[in-house]
């Protein structure tokens, strides 16, 4: 590890000011006797679904990501795994020539029901549970990662092939909206979800999750994934059979497809890394700038903090991964919802941190998969508390892979967390024309969920 940058090996799990400061030691007493106590205590199993009851045939989600290894013929073994996935070239020319030699699908031949039964099963519901007595949220992106994918595999299946020729990924989470803030550890959980919207090459899913509580189920939490289809050896795009609407609320769906797709073409035309700010944000951090100068000094170089503020650059936490063979997906390489578990944890502690109490999520807005993470790598996380505004917190989580040898950094992905807290939290300061800029893309991200 000594060939690592300095400024890694001073903080691969978290900042040295963080660690001093009383409100994270505080935190960490807490979380300490908050699990002991939960840990004495047996868990209610009040939240057992009707439908989850034995003798009903559904699908569960530890099932999901099995039946996605059948359908393009992954191993479970390691070594198997990788000559399965060599076999897998021999598919190439079971690809359509143009998406006219596809047959039309309906939403309804993607729809999809799964099942997390963790009122039912007190086994599972340890891997879910949290040691504030909640369900692990990054455990619930891993499962709609892998839903997302099935459906998408559902709206392309072909019944006279063995094994599916396309190579379904994700491109991107486009919003995950939540509609409930606390999720129980002991009531069963219902996944739905089907195809909304489909391009040439890509494929809209939109999934809804929620939770059997009270004696009915009640909305948890709305996704919108977007997935892309590759060739057998993932290097190509491939076509994606066409999508026909069917009735006014089917076709409000596809129109909705369009118009995020138009947002999304909008949004990175407007980047602020291609374009400068509008006048409206340029007039934002002047003012930003003007409230940090020193008015004893009269200088351009001297800036002191306001009151009840964090400088920018004491908002980080950081982290590495060494990417096991364990977290491997269908194709050989990392599991998307394993990065964007591992991404949320770091922006929910960064937040906890940063607003001395526990955030609740509000949304999860425009993951970007960039590249692929391949199985070996060194992935070197970074979250930053961008933009506050009252309760809220803007987290960013950047993430990259690091090559030991060259020391080359590839961006893979990038996050965007809105959490809020009980009261009122620091207001958020940039101090470089960089973090001023990252001050007004996490402004950006926030109003849109606001928006939304």
């Amino acid at each position: 590890m000594s060939a690592l940058p300095g400024v890694w090996r001073m903080s691969c799990l978290l900042k040295k000011k963080y660690l001093s400061n009383p409100r994270f030691r505080f935190l960490r007493s807490v979380a300490s006797l908050t699990t002991r106590t939960f840990s004495r205590g047996p868990v209610s199993l009040q939240g057992k679904a009707p439908d989850m009851s034995e003798g009903n045939a559904h699908l569960l989600m530890s099932n999901v990501r099995n039946r996605l290894r059948e359908i393009v013929g992954a191993s479970t073994n390691w070594r198997d795994h990788q000559q399965a996935l060599a076999d897998r070239l021999s598919l190439a020319n079971q690809l359509a020539g143009s998406q006219d030699e596809l047959p039309v699908r309906r939403m309804k031949d993607s729809y999809i029901e799964a099942h997390l039964p963790l009122g039912t099963d007190p086994t599972l519901r340890e891997k879910y549970l949290n040691y504030l007595k909640g369900v692990r949220f990054g455990r619930i992106l891993e499962d709609l990662d892998s839903l997302a994918v099935l459906i998408c595999y559902s709206h392309t299946h072909n019944k006279t092939l063995q094994r599916s020729p396309l190579s379904i990924v994700t491109a991107l989470v486009d919003k995950i909206d939540m509609r409930k803030q606390i999720i129980h550890p002991d009531c069963d959980i219902k996944f739905t979800g089907h195809v909304t919207w489909v391009g040439k090459t890509s494929i809209e899913a939109k999934m809804h999750m929620s939770q059997y509580h009270g004696g009915a189920y009640t909305p948890v939490l709305d996704a919108t994934f977007v997935m892309v289809a590759r060739d057998p050896e993932n290097k190509r795009a491939a076509f994606v059979n066409p999508l026909k609407p069917e009735g006014i609320e089917e076709e409000k769906l596809f129109y909705q497809g369009e118009i995020n797709k138009t947002r999304r073409i909008e949004l990175s035309t407007a980047s602020l890394l291609k374009v400068a700010p509008t006048a409206e944000e340029r007039k934002v951090v002047h003012s930003l700038f003007l409230n940090t100068l020193d008015s004893k000094t009269v200088s351009f170089r001297s800036r002191v903090l306001p009151p009840n503020s964090v400088w920018m650059e004491d908002a980080k936490v950081k982290g590495l991964e060494i990417c096991h063979p364990q977290e491997r997906n269908i194709f050989n390489r990392i599991f998307g919802g394993f990065l964007m578990r591992k991404a949320y944890e770091l922006g929910w502690a960064n937040a906890c941190v940063y607003g001395g109490c526990r955030p609740n999520l509000v949304a999860v807005d425009d993951i970007l998969f960039r590249k692929p993470v391949e199985i070996g790598s060194l992935l070197l996380l970074s979250s930053q508390v961008c933009y506050t505004e009252g309760k809220y917190i803007q987290v960013r989580v950047h993430t990259e892979v690091l090559d030991p040898l060259t020391r080359q950094h590839n961006t893979t992905n990038v996050f965007h967390f809105t959490f809020v807290t009980d009261k009122d939290v620091p207001n958020i300061v940039p101090q470089s024309y960089g973090e001023s800029m990252l001050y007004l893309d996490g402004k950006r991200h926030f109003n849109q969920t606001l928006e939304s």
